[in-house]
Order: structure tokens, then sequence, then C-alpha cells
């Protein structure tokens, strides 16, 4: 599960998102180490299994790539690993029984599968504070002033709570079985998935201490991709297997969910998640921040396999 296999990823370019990973993963290790020691023994195992497993660390990697785009010179790592661990956060509970009930993720088994509903739920409880106290302490850790620092722990909370993720996944949850006209999907996922994408961008804005200008342009890219990923998440949904996409297939069709293919039809779903990208990268050209990277890891998001 890596950023790789995509027609527009150079070679080059693999290979840095493939060692970004890895010091993501680095990241998270020590993330572990330095926060679950006051966590109760069974959550805290349930908090390592949930970052520690497979992972593209897309989040992540775009908030370096955002980071650096904006000259920055530092080390956001651990910044762009507190990111990884409200995505791990909201990837336990969307899979617990009074969400999605699903029974696998990454390729392996969920969390409330391995550890019981009550121990997923306070894991996935927890990862939100924890990740708090770590955005803060890796942008101090930066160098970065306690304003840009706090603005930073905000705007993570602010894509994680209910006007972004958790106010996704509600509408997410009353849209089951109920046929929801394109707008109102959008709406969904702009919130569900598309706020914690948006954010790893500007998030990498802020620590870089980018100009509005640069945020603004960034939050433009990040919002269309991050629409875009969930287009081609609906996609692969219906056109890959469990066995590709390390989750359960055809589960959108078991929920009865409204999707972009339903709605749109699977050419009409990746036509318009292309065009989003192209929206997407053409707001970086305007301010001249698109990098190879950043237009790379947007081509990436509609043309990956899982």
């Amino acid at each position: 599960m890596t950023l790789t296999g995509s027609s527009a990823m150079t070679e080059a370019t693999a290979r840095t998102f493939a060692a970004e990973r890895v010091a993501v993963q680095r990241a998270l290790d020590g993330f572990c180490a330095r926060w679950l020691g006051d966590v109760a023994p069974l959550t805290a195992e349930a908090i390592r299994y949930a970052l520690l497993g497979e992972g593209k660390r897309l989040r992540a990697i775009l908030l370096i790539e955002a980071y650096r785009a904006c000259g920055g010179a530092g080390n956001a790592v651990d910044l762009a690993a507190s990111v990884e661990v409200v995505h791990a956060y909201s990837l336990v509970h969307d899979d617990l029984p009074c969400m999605d009930d699903d029974d696998v993720r990454r390729g392996r088994p969920t969390v409330h599968r391995v550890y019981g509903v009550p121990v997923a739920t306070a894991a996935g409880l927890a990862m939100v504070p924890l990740a708090a106290r770590s955005a803060w302490h890796a942008a101090k850790a930066m160098g970065l002033s306690d304003a840009v620092s706090g603005d930073i722990v905000r705007d993570l909370m602010d894509a994680s709570g209910a006007g972004g993720m958790i106010g996704g996944q509600l509408l997410d949850l009353e849209g089951e079985g109920v046929h929801l006209t394109l707008e109102a999907l959008e709406r969904v996922h702009r919130l569900k998935t598309g706020a914690l994408i948006m954010a790893s961008v500007t998030l990498g804005a802020r620590a870089a201490v980018a100009p509005e200008s640069r945020r603004v342009a960034l939050a433009r890219y990040g919002a269309s991709i991050g629409l875009a990923f969930q287009i081609a998440d609906d996609v692969l949904d219906i056109t890959s297997t469990t066995d590709q996409l390390g989750k359960t297939a055809a589960r959108d069709l078991d929920l009865n969910k409204s999707t972009y293919p339903a709605l749109l039809g699977v050419e009409g779903a990746i036509e318009r998640a292309v065009a989003l990208v192209e929206d997407g990268c053409a707001a970086l050209q305007e301010e001249g921040l698109l990098t190879p990277t950043l237009e790379q890891l947007a081509r990436y998001i509609v043309e990956r396999r899982s």
C-alpha cells in the first residue's frame, strides 16, 4: 500500500515519497513511545495497532510537500505524523458496528474485531487529544511561535470535528438508504474525506509561515483533491477486490449509499475526479506553487489502484 504505480509519477518522485513514508512511520513509532505511557495498557495497544499498520501516509506526505513548496526548510515529519493520528482515529471509528460495521482495514482485521468495541471506541477518542498534543509539540520543535502553533492545532481539530470529518460522517450515516443529489453527496465528502486532506496542505503552509494567498491556493488544491480522492474510492469500491483494496470491496452497495458511479456512471465519475485534480493544480499554478511532487500526488489520487 505505497505511493507507487501511477503513470504520472516519476521514479525519482516515487523514491522521494517512499522515503517520506518511512520517515512518517518512524515518527509514528516515536509518537507511541512518547505519548502512550499514560494511556490504559489495552487502549494503548489498540492505538499502536491502528497507527502502525500498512498505510499510504498520503496526508502526511501532502503536508511535507506543501511545507517545502512554501519554502519550509525544517523537519515537518513529526507534525505530519500528527495528521496521520487523526486519520487513523477516523478509520477506527468509521469501522465500528454503529457506523460502517467493517471487518477489514489495511489488509487486516479492524481494531474493534481485535480488541472489542469498547476498547476501539476508547482508542479512537484518546487519539484526538493526543494528536493535538503531538501537533503542538512538533510545531514548537520546529521553532514556530505560540500563535502559529496554536493556529496549527486549531486547524487540525477543526478538520476533525463537527465542521469536518465528524460532521461529514454524520451526514454520511443520514444518507444511507437515501438518494442524494450530486451537490448533497459532494457536501458529505468535502467534510468527511476532504477536510483533513485540505488541512494537511494548509498546515504545511502554516508551518512554513506562508502568506495568506498561498494558504488560500493550497486550500483550493486540498479541497479539490480531497473530493477527487473520495470519488476515486467510490470507483475502486466497485471495480477492485477486497485483497486489492485492503478493505471490504462493494461496501457502499451493502450499506445502500449514494455514490459517484451511481450518479455519474464510472466514466463520468472518473472525469469529475480528473477535472477536480486539474482545478486544484491550476490553483497552485496561479500562485507559483505547483511543484512536480504536488502535481504528481494529485494525479496519483485518481490513478491509484487501492
